[in-house]
């Protein structure tokens, strides 16, 4: 088993910045994919970013450029850099870890970028 905790959520003008993190604990060794996901009011969950155990990351569209996924492997953590939010961006905000076939999520941290 492995547990997620996210933490930096928050409410932010339009324009500004959050960083979020997300601590696993539990069964870390063999962790391969880490990533953050949102869902927005009335939507459907999405993929925001997703970075491997060597590194490579990828983003969704609407995000690039003004998001950055780290991760320090060493300390189970996976960071989310998010730059320029716009109201838009408003969601909770999920830590989701792949470790052999299964996946694991934390609770969710609230987004929230007002106009």
């Amino acid at each position: 088993q492995v547990q997620l905790v996210e933490s930096g959520g928050g409410l932010v003008q339009a324009g500004g910045s959050l960083r979020l993190s997300c601590a696993a604990s539990g069964s870390t060794t063999s962790i391969n994919d880490m990533g953050w996901y949102r869902q927005g009011p009335g939507k459907q969950r999405e993929l925001v970013a997703i970075i491997t155990r060597f590194g490579v990351t990828n983003y969704v569209d609407s995000v690039k450029g003004r998001f950055t996924i780290s991760r320090d492997s060493a300390k189970n953590t996976v960071q989310l850099q998010m730059n320029s939010l716009k109201p838009e961006d408003t969601a909770v905000y999920y830590c989701k870890a792949q470790r052999f076939e299964y996946d694991y999520w934390g609770q969710g941290t609230q987004v929230t970028v007002s106009s």
